[in-house]
């Protein structure tokens, strides 16, 4: 067992990872600013842990005394938020995560497992890159993940162990949905509109990973011997998970009864990647992905069926991070730096 202080733990992921660390028998302690408290989707675990209600610029080394891992989630999260104010970006999602690990190292903490993207192979879907292969970052977000791994990886020492996940895009049903990731959107458009209709051709490359997959890859790196994971970066997800877009539309119009589904011509998106999954699938003792596409369609169709979700729902700010960002920022709740106001 280890005692875990889990960062973001009220988002997407962290609203699952802390119950399934908590259910491999760990103590977790979670920290969230709580931005994004208001989507609350269903009531889908079991219980949660104790949590800090904090920004992650304002943790100390003292709140982390004690603890044996960090995990670290809590950035602004998603490419279109980072473009919103792509200094404040940087300021939380750069400078904020080296600032946790230095005071992470400071308290003692023995091990620190970073929340990285595969949104840093940007545009290479011209063979699937492997961990040491080309990084091409197009937006701020994805930058910053690159730099806080370039930070990062030269503080590993004797006494801390920083390890690094490259997540693929993560889909999958969370009680704190989100609506803003591609295989979740398509799906709630296919529930509540009968239709996907899109405005691009789908043939870009997306990785997919289920967020219970990465939670999984998260318990994984806490409980294996520390040689293993000491100063490593994983690519989390699996090699038959690398979809063209086009095909992802049509697995969801498959999965929800009555959906029809029309493509158009090539978008203006630039990202395009596939990704390698070996290292983790031969490296990370105990990893083994349990989702697909298909299976994650089903069960966010059977969560829309219990629930009965309305398209206002599914449209509202609560569950995606740009229109929740515009409105604390609109509403004056967060000033400009992304900072509750008293």
């Amino acid at each position: 067992m280890a005692r875990v202080f889990v960062t973001g733990i009220d988002g997407y992921i962290g609203t699952v990872l802390g119950p399934v660390l908590m259910s491999r028998g760990h103590e977790v302690t979670g920290c969230d600013t709580g931005y994004h408290r208001i989507g609350w989707l269903y009531n889908g675990v079991s219980g949660m842990p104790r949590v800090i209600n904090r920004d992650i610029r304002h943790i100390t080394a003292e709140d982390l005394a004690g603890y044996d891992a960090v995990v670290h989630l809590a950035e602004l999260s998603n490419d279109p938020v980072g473009q919103l104010a792509p200094h404040i970006t940087y300021e939380i999602n750069h400078q904020g995560s080296i600032r946790l690990a230095r005071l992470a190292r400071e308290a003692g903490v023995p091990r620190f497992v970073y929340f990285s993207s595969c949104s840093v192979y940007g545009a290479s879907a011209d063979r699937a890159q492997d961990e040491e292969g080309t990084t091409q970052p197009l937006t701020a977000y994805a930058e910053c993940k690159l730099l806080v791994e370039r930070d990062l990886r030269p503080m590993a020492g004797d006494d801390f162990s920083p390890t690094i996940l490259r997540n693929a895009t993560a889909y999958g049903a969370s009680p704190r949905q989100r609506f803003d990731l591609v295989v979740n959107n398509l799906a709630g458009r296919a529930w509540c509109y009968r239709e996907i209709r899109m405005d691009s051709d789908g043939t870009p490359w997306r990785p997919l990973v289920h967020i219970l997959d990465i939670a999984q890859a998260a318990a994984c790196v806490l409980e294996a011997p520390r040689e293993t994971v000491h100063s490593e970066v994983f690519n989390v997800g699996a090699n038959s998970e690398n979809y063209q877009v086009r095909d992802v539309a049509t697995i969801v119009g498959e999965t929800f009864p009555g959906c029809e589904v029309t493509f158009g011509s090539r978008g203006g998106d630039q990202r395009d990647y596939k990704v390698n999954f070996d290292k983790i699938a031969t490296k990370l003792p105990g990893f083994s992905p349990r989702w697909n596409v298909r299976k994650g369609a089903e069960q966010l169709l059977g969560v829309f069926e219990r629930i009965r979700m309305p398209a206002e729902l599914f449209e509202s700010r609560a569950h995606t991070r740009l229109k929740q960002i515009q409105y604390l920022l609109e509403t004056q709740q967060i000033d400009q730096d992304f900072y509750w106001k008293e």
